[in-house]
């Protein structure tokens, strides 16, 4: 259930041709040349090319491969090797690599995580961020501070009186509506409204719902100074943000993971919502504010 971004053509041509112009000018020449993946959302196109800029600044020759497709499309062009790294989830690793039931805190996810890539694909996660892009459900200030409202627990008593605006795979997921029922109690509410993932939010704002399904860093949830309910018994997984690297590719240029996890520790929840929401929501280029974010941070 990861969200997709509605306007990536004119991305992909500048991935291409990013593509393009940093082909390294000998092709032999491995041991000085990076290729960076990405899937193909929003933050995913972010996120790549922070990896790709903070490389292209230590003597790196970068070539970029952004917008890939989903998790699998992504994994299987790292084993074969057609990119050196991508951004991945700890959560998406956990439950669409390892195939482990979802739940559990970062401190016992991210480790297993690391292992089982290390053991199984040759594959070494670098320090992952702070942000949590973990499902979730959010609702407006008013409507939060109207009903008492902080935690999922708190929210589960208190569905039978608000209405939910969700996509449909969240009302029968297993990491959905039923399995929230199962793990909390309650979470009966008034009424569920099932919207198109681009409108969720419009409907919460307008009023048409109280409570919508939302990903932890989306940018609306800073465009519209949302309130992200607290899931107080880690029914979701945490899903941290980290780079994904062949050990080969570590092998031959080691200050790859130095230089990236220096960005690891500013990628915060408010970071990654304001920077998608300068993407998403005021429709600037994700290479743009990818730079704008690096050279503020004084890592470019």
């Amino acid at each position: 259930m990861r969200h997709a971004s509605n306007d990536l053509t004119r991305r992909r041509l500048l991935a291409l041709l990013g593509s393009v112009a940093a082909l390294p000018c000998c092709a032999g020449n491995r041991s000085n040349s990076v290729t960076i993946g990405s899937k193909n959302f929003t933050e995913q196109l972010i996120l790549g090319e922070m990896y790709a800029q903070l490389l292209a600044q230590h003597d790196l020759s970068v070539t970029r491969k952004l917008n890939l497709g989903g998790t699998e499309i992504a994994m299987e062009a790292l084993q074969r090797g057609d990119i050196d790294l991508y951004p991945e989830y700890t959560g998406t690793a956990l439950v669409n690599i390892l195939h482990a039931k979802p739940g559990g805190r970062p401190q016992e996810i991210f480790p297993r995580v690391k292992r089982f890539y290390e053991e199984q694909f040759h594959l070494t996660w670098l320090q992952p961020a702070p942000m949590n892009n973990t499902q979730a459900l959010a609702t407006t200030q008013r409507v939060a501070q109207a009903y008492h409202l902080r935690t999922l627990s708190d929210l589960s008593t208190a569905a039978a009186q608000l209405r939910l605006g969700a996509i449909p795979e969240f009302t029968h997921r297993d990491d959905g509506l039923p399995g929230l029922q199962r793990a909390y109690g309650g979470f009966r509410f008034k009424d569920v409204k099932l919207f198109d993932i681009g409108l969720k939010y419009t409907a919460l704002v307008s009023g048409a719902v109280d409570v919508v399904v939302a990903f932890g860093t989306d940018g609306q949830i800073a465009a519209d100074n949302l309130v992200v309910f607290v899931d107080d018994k880690h029914f979701w997984p945490t899903y941290q943000v980290a780079p994904v690297v062949r050990d080969d590719t570590l092998q031959r240029s080691p200050a790859i993971a130095t230089t990236l996890n220096r960005l690891s520790p500013l990628l915060t929840d408010d970071v990654m919502r304001r920077l998608n929401n300068l993407v998403d929501g005021q429709k600037r280029e994700p290479e743009d504010v990818a730079h704008d974010f690096l050279s503020r941070s004084r890592l470019v």
